[in-house]
Protein backbone atom coordinates (compact mmCIF):
# COMPACT_ATOMS: atom_id res chain seq x y z
CA UNK A 1 0.00 0.00 0.00
CA UNK A 2 1.24 3.65 -0.73
CA UNK A 3 2.18 5.72 2.03
CA UNK A 4 1.85 9.39 1.42
CA UNK A 5 3.31 10.73 4.61
CA UNK A 6 7.25 9.79 5.45
CA UNK A 7 8.42 8.66 9.45
CA UNK A 8 11.10 10.02 10.81
CA UNK A 9 13.22 8.17 13.59
CA UNK A 10 15.97 8.33 15.95
CA UNK A 11 18.23 6.04 16.62
CA UNK A 12 19.41 5.00 19.98
CA UNK A 13 21.09 2.14 22.16
CA UNK A 14 17.77 0.21 20.96
CA UNK A 15 17.98 0.77 17.13
CA UNK A 16 22.13 1.02 16.29
CA UNK A 17 22.56 -2.35 14.85
CA UNK A 18 22.28 -3.17 10.89
CA UNK A 19 19.80 -5.78 11.86
CA UNK A 20 17.39 -3.56 13.50
CA UNK A 21 17.89 -0.72 11.34
CA UNK A 22 16.95 -2.81 8.35
CA UNK A 23 14.10 -4.39 10.09
CA UNK A 24 12.93 -0.90 10.70
CA UNK A 25 13.26 0.13 7.06
CA UNK A 26 11.33 -3.25 6.20
CA UNK A 27 8.67 -1.42 8.56
CA UNK A 28 8.69 1.80 6.68
CA UNK A 29 11.64 4.11 8.16
CA UNK A 30 12.31 6.85 5.93
CA UNK A 31 14.89 9.36 7.76
CA UNK A 32 17.00 8.45 10.29
CA UNK A 33 18.26 11.51 12.69
CA UNK A 34 20.89 11.53 14.73
CA UNK A 35 20.66 13.28 17.98
CA UNK A 36 23.62 15.49 18.44
CA UNK A 37 22.87 15.73 22.27
CA UNK A 38 23.49 12.59 22.94
CA UNK A 39 26.99 10.20 21.91
CA UNK A 40 30.53 10.85 20.45
CA UNK A 41 31.38 11.57 17.23
CA UNK A 42 32.38 8.12 16.75
CA UNK A 43 28.77 6.82 18.07
CA UNK A 44 27.43 9.03 15.28
CA UNK A 45 29.74 8.02 12.72
CA UNK A 46 29.22 4.35 13.62
CA UNK A 47 25.35 4.65 13.36
CA UNK A 48 25.76 6.37 9.64
CA UNK A 49 27.89 3.59 8.30
CA UNK A 50 25.52 0.86 9.71
CA UNK A 51 22.56 2.88 8.36
CA UNK A 52 24.19 2.89 4.63
CA UNK A 53 24.25 -0.20 4.96
CA UNK A 54 21.20 -0.84 6.10
CA UNK A 55 19.81 0.74 3.20
CA UNK A 56 21.72 -1.04 0.43
CA UNK A 57 20.29 -4.26 2.25
CA UNK A 58 16.85 -2.95 2.04
CA UNK A 59 17.29 -1.97 -1.84
CA UNK A 60 16.54 2.08 -0.89
CA UNK A 61 17.86 5.11 -0.50
CA UNK A 62 17.03 6.06 3.43
CA UNK A 63 18.30 9.57 4.34
CA UNK A 64 20.17 10.60 7.47
CA UNK A 65 18.88 13.87 9.71
CA UNK A 66 21.96 15.50 12.03
CA UNK A 67 19.78 17.11 14.87
CA UNK A 68 21.86 19.91 16.73
CA UNK A 69 21.61 20.15 20.52
CA UNK A 70 21.45 23.71 20.17
CA UNK A 71 21.87 25.95 23.66
CA UNK A 72 19.78 23.65 25.51
CA UNK A 73 19.75 25.27 28.87
CA UNK A 74 19.98 22.90 31.73
CA UNK A 75 20.50 22.37 35.72
CA UNK A 76 23.57 21.53 36.81
CA UNK A 77 24.62 17.73 38.77
CA UNK A 78 23.49 17.20 42.30
CA UNK A 79 25.52 15.90 44.91
CA UNK A 80 23.35 12.52 45.17
CA UNK A 81 21.95 12.50 41.77
CA UNK A 82 19.20 14.51 42.19
CA UNK A 83 16.85 16.83 44.97
CA UNK A 84 13.28 16.49 45.90
CA UNK A 85 11.31 20.26 45.82
CA UNK A 86 8.53 21.43 47.86
CA UNK A 87 5.83 24.20 46.90
CA UNK A 88 6.20 26.93 48.92
CA UNK A 89 9.84 26.55 49.59
CA UNK A 90 12.87 28.70 48.25
CA UNK A 91 15.31 27.96 46.03
CA UNK A 92 18.50 29.13 44.40
CA UNK A 93 19.99 28.74 40.74
CA UNK A 94 23.79 29.84 41.08
CA UNK A 95 25.87 29.96 38.18
CA UNK A 96 28.77 29.64 40.51
CA UNK A 97 27.55 26.66 41.92
CA UNK A 98 29.05 23.25 41.13
CA UNK A 99 27.03 20.66 42.71
CA UNK A 100 23.86 21.17 43.77
CA UNK A 101 21.74 20.30 46.83
CA UNK A 102 18.61 20.69 48.64
CA UNK A 103 18.95 24.73 48.86
CA UNK A 104 20.41 25.34 45.56
CA UNK A 105 21.95 23.98 41.66
CA UNK A 106 24.26 24.91 39.22
CA UNK A 107 23.78 26.11 35.83
CA UNK A 108 25.57 25.31 32.49
CA UNK A 109 24.51 28.14 31.25
CA UNK A 110 26.28 31.10 32.89
CA UNK A 111 24.38 33.86 31.32
CA UNK A 112 20.96 33.20 32.66
CA UNK A 113 20.98 35.05 35.67
CA UNK A 114 21.31 38.24 33.46
CA UNK A 115 18.05 37.50 31.61
CA UNK A 116 15.68 37.05 34.23
CA UNK A 117 14.34 39.45 36.85
CA UNK A 118 11.50 39.56 39.47
CA UNK A 119 8.44 38.31 38.73
CA UNK A 120 9.46 35.81 35.36
CA UNK A 121 8.55 32.10 35.69
CA UNK A 122 11.13 29.19 35.00
CA UNK A 123 9.94 25.79 34.05
CA UNK A 124 12.17 22.71 34.85
CA UNK A 125 12.49 19.56 33.30
CA UNK A 126 9.98 19.61 30.66
CA UNK A 127 7.38 22.03 32.71
CA UNK A 128 6.67 19.60 35.30
CA UNK A 129 8.25 21.43 37.88
CA UNK A 130 7.62 25.44 38.23
CA UNK A 131 10.02 28.06 39.94
CA UNK A 132 8.98 31.80 40.56
CA UNK A 133 11.68 34.36 40.17
CA UNK A 134 11.48 36.74 43.37
CA UNK A 135 15.15 38.71 42.83
CA UNK A 136 18.62 38.22 40.97
CA UNK A 137 21.61 38.95 43.22
CA UNK A 138 24.65 38.84 40.87
CA UNK A 139 25.34 35.23 39.62
CA UNK A 140 22.50 34.12 41.77
CA UNK A 141 18.68 33.85 40.76
CA UNK A 142 16.54 33.68 44.04
CA UNK A 143 13.29 31.28 42.84
CA UNK A 144 10.27 30.08 45.04
CA UNK A 145 8.63 26.76 43.84
CA UNK A 146 5.29 26.84 42.52
CA UNK A 147 4.96 23.24 41.67
CA UNK A 148 7.65 20.90 43.18
CA UNK A 149 8.47 17.72 42.32
CA UNK A 150 11.94 15.32 41.69
CA UNK A 151 14.60 17.18 39.77
CA UNK A 152 17.83 15.24 38.64
CA UNK A 153 21.04 16.17 36.84
CA UNK A 154 21.02 17.96 33.97
CA UNK A 155 17.26 18.75 33.10
CA UNK A 156 16.34 21.49 31.02
CA UNK A 157 15.12 25.40 32.02
CA UNK A 158 12.99 27.05 29.75
CA UNK A 159 11.89 30.74 31.02
CA UNK A 160 7.48 30.96 30.46
CA UNK A 161 7.02 32.77 27.24
CA UNK A 162 11.09 32.90 25.81
CA UNK A 163 13.24 35.69 25.49
CA UNK A 164 16.26 33.85 26.78
CA UNK A 165 19.32 34.86 24.68
CA UNK A 166 21.53 32.10 24.42
CA UNK A 167 22.54 31.79 20.83
CA UNK A 168 21.12 29.56 18.25
CA UNK A 169 24.65 27.86 17.64
CA UNK A 170 27.03 27.01 20.04
CA UNK A 171 30.46 26.14 19.86
CA UNK A 172 29.53 22.66 19.94
CA UNK A 173 27.03 22.70 17.30
CA UNK A 174 29.45 24.18 15.29
CA UNK A 175 32.03 21.38 15.51
CA UNK A 176 29.01 18.86 15.24
CA UNK A 177 28.54 20.39 11.96
CA UNK A 178 31.76 19.51 10.88
CA UNK A 179 31.53 16.09 11.83
CA UNK A 180 27.81 15.63 10.00
CA UNK A 181 29.30 16.95 7.13
CA UNK A 182 32.07 14.48 7.28
CA UNK A 183 29.34 11.60 7.77
CA UNK A 184 27.18 12.63 4.29
CA UNK A 185 24.37 13.97 6.19
CA UNK A 186 21.38 14.83 4.22
CA UNK A 187 19.63 17.28 6.84
CA UNK A 188 20.81 19.59 9.12
CA UNK A 189 18.18 20.24 11.63
CA UNK A 190 19.07 23.81 14.24
CA UNK A 191 17.26 23.69 17.50
CA UNK A 192 15.93 27.11 18.82
CA UNK A 193 16.50 29.42 16.00
CA UNK A 194 15.03 32.95 16.74
CA UNK A 195 15.02 33.89 13.43
CA UNK A 196 16.41 33.66 9.50
CA UNK A 197 19.75 34.88 10.34
CA UNK A 198 20.02 32.18 12.75
CA UNK A 199 19.30 29.78 9.81
CA UNK A 200 21.52 31.53 7.92
CA UNK A 201 24.58 31.71 9.72
CA UNK A 202 23.89 27.43 10.28
CA UNK A 203 23.40 27.42 6.52
CA UNK A 204 26.87 28.91 6.00
CA UNK A 205 28.59 27.19 8.29
CA UNK A 206 27.23 23.27 6.81
CA UNK A 207 28.32 24.55 3.49
CA UNK A 208 31.45 25.40 4.32
CA UNK A 209 32.28 22.87 6.27
CA UNK A 210 30.21 20.46 3.49
CA UNK A 211 32.69 21.90 0.38
CA UNK A 212 35.35 19.49 0.70
CA UNK A 213 32.70 16.13 0.40
CA UNK A 214 30.32 18.34 -1.99
CA UNK A 215 27.66 17.97 0.33
CA UNK A 216 24.81 21.10 0.67
CA UNK A 217 22.86 19.84 3.42
CA UNK A 218 18.89 20.53 3.60
CA UNK A 219 18.42 22.91 6.20
CA UNK A 220 15.49 22.15 8.92
CA UNK A 221 14.89 24.86 11.59
CA UNK A 222 13.16 23.35 14.99
CA UNK A 223 10.35 25.63 16.08
CA UNK A 224 10.80 25.06 19.93
CA UNK A 225 10.69 28.96 20.83
CA UNK A 226 8.30 31.53 21.71
CA UNK A 227 10.33 34.07 19.97
CA UNK A 228 10.28 32.30 16.27
CA UNK A 229 6.15 32.05 16.21
CA UNK A 230 6.08 35.81 14.95
CA UNK A 231 9.49 35.12 12.77
CA UNK A 232 8.26 32.05 11.31
CA UNK A 233 7.81 33.18 8.15
CA UNK A 234 11.08 34.58 7.51
CA UNK A 235 12.64 31.44 9.04
CA UNK A 236 10.84 29.81 6.52
CA UNK A 237 12.27 31.63 4.08
CA UNK A 238 15.89 30.49 5.23
CA UNK A 239 14.87 27.17 5.73
CA UNK A 240 14.38 24.11 3.39
CA UNK A 241 11.71 22.78 5.82
CA UNK A 242 10.75 23.31 9.52
CA UNK A 243 10.35 20.68 12.55
CA UNK A 244 7.01 21.64 14.88
CA UNK A 245 9.24 20.75 17.83
CA UNK A 246 6.26 20.21 20.19
CA UNK A 247 8.29 19.30 23.71
CA UNK A 248 10.27 23.05 24.89
CA UNK A 249 7.71 24.86 22.47
CA UNK A 250 5.07 23.66 24.52
CA UNK A 251 7.04 24.49 27.43
CA UNK A 252 7.53 27.98 26.57
CA UNK A 253 4.09 29.08 24.81
CA UNK A 254 1.42 26.41 26.36
CA UNK A 255 0.68 23.38 26.24
CA UNK A 256 -3.31 24.49 24.86
CA UNK A 257 -1.17 27.06 22.68
CA UNK A 258 0.35 23.98 20.71
CA UNK A 259 -2.10 22.42 18.55
CA UNK A 260 -3.62 25.27 16.50
CA UNK A 261 0.05 26.73 16.08
CA UNK A 262 1.14 22.98 14.48
CA UNK A 263 -1.12 23.87 11.82
CA UNK A 264 -0.87 27.20 11.43
CA UNK A 265 2.73 25.94 10.97
CA UNK A 266 2.51 23.51 8.47
CA UNK A 267 -0.28 25.33 5.90
CA UNK A 268 2.46 28.06 6.33
CA UNK A 269 5.17 25.77 5.43
CA UNK A 270 3.20 23.73 2.79
CA UNK A 271 2.14 27.05 1.13
CA UNK A 272 5.87 28.50 0.97
CA UNK A 273 6.24 25.39 -1.15
CA UNK A 274 8.91 24.23 2.06
CA UNK A 275 8.27 20.81 3.83
CA UNK A 276 7.46 20.06 7.90
CA UNK A 277 7.39 17.60 9.95
CA UNK A 278 6.07 16.73 13.41
CA UNK A 279 7.50 15.86 16.37
CA UNK A 280 7.37 15.08 20.21
CA UNK A 281 5.85 12.21 22.21
CA UNK A 282 3.57 10.87 18.77
CA UNK A 283 4.03 7.50 20.38
CA UNK A 284 5.59 8.12 23.48
CA UNK A 285 3.58 4.97 25.36
CA UNK A 286 5.38 2.36 23.11
CA UNK A 287 8.61 3.04 24.61
CA UNK A 288 7.36 0.57 26.99
CA UNK A 289 3.82 -0.80 25.23
CA UNK A 290 3.66 -2.86 22.09
CA UNK A 291 0.03 -0.83 21.22
CA UNK A 292 -0.36 2.94 21.28
CA UNK A 293 -3.22 5.07 22.82
CA UNK A 294 -5.95 6.14 21.34
CA UNK A 295 -4.93 9.34 21.94
CA UNK A 296 -1.58 9.03 20.02
CA UNK A 297 -3.17 7.31 17.09
CA UNK A 298 -5.09 10.63 16.71
CA UNK A 299 -2.73 12.35 16.67
CA UNK A 300 -0.78 11.13 14.16
CA UNK A 301 -3.98 10.79 12.24
CA UNK A 302 -4.49 14.79 12.32
CA UNK A 303 -0.75 15.49 11.42
CA UNK A 304 -1.28 13.77 8.06
CA UNK A 305 -4.83 15.18 8.21
CA UNK A 306 -3.32 19.07 8.73
CA UNK A 307 -0.60 18.10 5.76
CA UNK A 308 2.18 17.02 7.29
CA UNK A 309 5.31 15.58 5.25
CA UNK A 310 6.55 13.71 8.41
CA UNK A 311 6.00 11.97 11.73
CA UNK A 312 8.78 11.57 14.02
CA UNK A 313 9.90 8.94 16.75
CA UNK A 314 12.36 10.39 19.59
CA UNK A 315 12.63 7.70 22.61
CA UNK A 316 9.99 5.22 20.70
CA UNK A 317 12.52 4.27 18.68
CA UNK A 318 16.12 4.79 19.94
CA UNK A 319 15.46 3.92 23.71
CA UNK A 320 12.13 1.90 23.50
CA UNK A 321 11.24 -1.85 23.61
CA UNK A 322 9.47 -1.80 20.55
CA UNK A 323 11.05 0.22 17.59
CA UNK A 324 10.33 -2.02 14.60
CA UNK A 325 6.26 -2.54 15.80
CA UNK A 326 5.85 1.39 16.40
CA UNK A 327 7.37 1.78 12.94
CA UNK A 328 4.90 -0.48 11.56
CA UNK A 329 1.82 0.87 13.67
CA UNK A 330 2.99 4.43 12.76
CA UNK A 331 2.96 3.80 8.66
CA UNK A 332 -0.41 1.63 9.21
CA UNK A 333 -2.13 5.19 11.07
CA UNK A 334 -0.38 7.45 8.24
CA UNK A 335 -2.01 5.12 5.41
CA UNK A 336 -5.45 4.75 7.16
CA UNK A 337 -5.43 8.50 7.79
CA UNK A 338 -4.54 9.47 4.03
CA UNK A 339 -7.58 7.41 2.84
CA UNK A 340 -9.88 10.40 3.54
CA UNK A 341 -8.17 13.11 2.87
CA UNK A 342 -10.26 15.19 0.77
CA UNK A 343 -8.16 16.69 -2.29
CA UNK A 344 -8.38 20.60 -2.66
CA UNK A 345 -6.02 21.04 -5.91
CA UNK A 346 -8.55 23.37 -7.96
CA UNK A 347 -8.96 25.50 -5.05
CA UNK A 348 -5.08 25.34 -4.31
CA UNK A 349 -4.75 26.77 -7.89
CA UNK A 350 -7.13 29.86 -7.51
CA UNK A 351 -5.65 32.85 -7.29
CA UNK A 352 -1.61 31.34 -8.35
CA UNK A 353 0.31 32.53 -10.59
CA UNK A 354 3.51 30.94 -11.75
CA UNK A 355 6.74 32.75 -12.93
CA UNK A 356 8.94 29.75 -13.34
CA UNK A 357 8.68 27.31 -16.39
CA UNK A 358 9.54 24.15 -14.33
CA UNK A 359 6.84 25.00 -11.44
CA UNK A 360 4.14 25.74 -14.46
CA UNK A 361 5.36 22.19 -15.65
CA UNK A 362 5.26 20.52 -12.23
CA UNK A 363 1.64 22.06 -11.30
CA UNK A 364 0.21 21.25 -14.58
CA UNK A 365 1.20 17.65 -14.36
CA UNK A 366 -0.11 17.82 -11.24
CA UNK A 367 -3.88 19.02 -12.49
CA UNK A 368 -3.12 16.84 -15.64
CA UNK A 369 -3.21 13.49 -13.08
CA UNK A 370 -5.66 14.41 -11.12
CA UNK A 371 -8.72 15.42 -13.62
CA UNK A 372 -7.24 12.82 -15.88
CA UNK A 373 -7.38 9.88 -13.02
CA UNK A 374 -4.32 9.02 -13.94
CA UNK A 375 -1.91 5.86 -12.16
CA UNK A 376 1.13 7.89 -11.56
CA UNK A 377 2.97 10.90 -11.88
CA UNK A 378 6.87 10.46 -13.14
CA UNK A 379 9.16 13.58 -12.80
CA UNK A 380 12.46 13.25 -13.86
CA UNK A 381 14.04 15.85 -11.85
CA UNK A 382 18.15 16.75 -10.77
CA UNK A 383 17.32 18.69 -7.86
CA UNK A 384 14.47 17.14 -6.65
CA UNK A 385 12.70 20.18 -7.02
CA UNK A 386 9.70 19.44 -9.30
CA UNK A 387 9.00 16.57 -7.07
CA UNK A 388 8.40 19.10 -3.89
CA UNK A 389 5.91 21.76 -5.92
CA UNK A 390 3.87 18.39 -6.65
CA UNK A 391 4.17 17.37 -2.91
CA UNK A 392 3.12 20.47 -1.87
CA UNK A 393 -0.89 19.46 -2.79
CA UNK A 394 -2.63 16.32 -2.11
CA UNK A 395 -4.09 14.87 -5.57
CA UNK A 396 -3.97 11.29 -4.23
CA UNK A 397 -2.16 10.87 -7.73
CA UNK A 398 1.22 8.73 -5.94
CA UNK A 399 4.59 10.90 -7.21
CA UNK A 400 7.63 9.08 -8.63
CA UNK A 401 10.70 11.18 -8.55
CA UNK A 402 13.72 9.48 -10.44
CA UNK A 403 17.62 11.32 -10.41
CA UNK A 404 20.59 10.10 -11.00
CA UNK A 405 22.09 12.07 -8.03
CA UNK A 406 22.69 9.84 -5.22
CA UNK A 407 21.86 13.07 -2.94
CA UNK A 408 18.46 14.37 -4.64
CA UNK A 409 17.17 10.92 -4.48
CA UNK A 410 17.65 11.13 -0.24
CA UNK A 411 16.69 14.50 0.18
CA UNK A 412 12.62 13.54 -1.17
CA UNK A 413 12.80 10.51 1.21
CA UNK A 414 11.37 13.61 3.37
CA UNK A 415 9.00 14.46 0.13
CA UNK A 416 5.40 13.87 1.16
CA UNK A 417 3.78 11.75 -1.40
CA UNK A 418 7.26 11.36 -3.44
CA UNK A 419 9.09 7.89 -4.41
CA UNK A 420 12.53 8.66 -4.91
CA UNK A 421 14.24 6.24 -7.13
CA UNK A 422 17.73 6.07 -8.99
CA UNK A 423 17.67 6.28 -12.73
CA UNK A 424 20.90 6.07 -14.60
CA UNK A 425 22.14 9.14 -16.27
CA UNK A 426 21.19 9.58 -19.65
CA UNK A 427 21.17 12.70 -22.16
CA UNK A 428 18.66 11.10 -24.73
CA UNK A 429 15.38 12.29 -23.77
CA UNK A 430 13.09 9.62 -25.23
CA UNK A 431 15.62 6.56 -23.83
CA UNK A 432 15.58 8.34 -20.56
CA UNK A 433 11.38 8.83 -20.28
CA UNK A 434 11.11 4.98 -21.51
CA UNK A 435 13.44 3.73 -18.51
CA UNK A 436 11.79 6.24 -16.08
CA UNK A 437 8.70 4.34 -16.95
CA UNK A 438 10.05 0.77 -17.42
CA UNK A 439 11.48 1.51 -14.06
CA UNK A 440 8.02 2.29 -12.54
CA UNK A 441 6.45 -0.49 -13.87
CA UNK A 442 9.27 -3.28 -12.96
CA UNK A 443 8.79 -1.80 -9.18
CA UNK A 444 5.06 -2.70 -9.30
CA UNK A 445 3.96 0.92 -9.64
CA UNK A 446 2.04 0.99 -12.93
CA UNK A 447 0.56 -1.71 -15.13
CA UNK A 448 0.20 -2.44 -18.70
CA UNK A 449 -3.59 0.40 -19.64
CA UNK A 450 -2.24 2.63 -16.71
CA UNK A 451 -1.67 6.20 -17.45
CA UNK A 452 1.03 7.96 -16.42
CA UNK A 453 1.82 11.60 -16.50
CA UNK A 454 5.92 12.34 -17.18
CA UNK A 455 7.79 15.38 -16.37
CA UNK A 456 11.38 16.05 -17.93
CA UNK A 457 13.96 18.66 -19.09
CA UNK A 458 15.31 19.61 -22.76
CA UNK A 459 18.43 19.66 -22.41
CA UNK A 460 18.57 17.10 -19.98
CA UNK A 461 21.37 17.14 -16.76
CA UNK A 462 20.23 21.07 -15.46
CA UNK A 463 18.63 21.23 -12.55
CA UNK A 464 16.01 24.06 -12.69
CA UNK A 465 15.44 22.68 -16.27
CA UNK A 466 12.05 21.25 -16.40
CA UNK A 467 9.60 22.23 -19.70
CA UNK A 468 8.16 19.18 -20.71
CA UNK A 469 4.77 17.44 -19.73
CA UNK A 470 4.20 14.05 -21.48
CA UNK A 471 1.08 11.91 -21.06
CA UNK A 472 1.35 8.31 -21.53
CA UNK A 473 -0.94 4.89 -21.31
CA UNK A 474 1.45 1.83 -20.41
CA UNK A 475 2.43 -0.51 -22.87
CA UNK A 476 0.85 1.51 -25.95
CA UNK A 477 3.55 2.46 -28.43
CA UNK A 478 5.77 5.57 -27.01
Amino acid sequence: MHRATKIVATIGPASSTPEILLQMMQAGLDVVRLNFSHGTADDHRQRAEFVREAARQAGREVAIMADLQGPKIRVGKFENGKINLIAGEPFILDADCELGNEERAGLDYKDLPRDLKAGDVLLLNDGLIVLNVARVINNEIHTVVKIGGELSNNKGINRQGGGLTAPALTAKDMEDIRTAMSLGVDYVAVSFPKNATDMEMARQLANIAGAPFGIKPKMIAKIERAEAIPALQGILDASDGIMVARGDLAVEVGNAAVPALQKRMIRMARESNKFVITATQMMESMIHAPVPTRAEVSDVANAVLDGTDAVMLSAESAAGKYPVQTIETMAAICIEAEKSEQSELDKDFLDRTFTRIDQSIAMGALFTAFHLGAKAIVALTESGSTALWMSRHWTHVPIFALTPRVGSERAMALYRNVTSLHLDTNTDRDTALQQALETVVSKGYASRGDMVVLTVGEPMGQAGGTNTLKIVRVGEPY
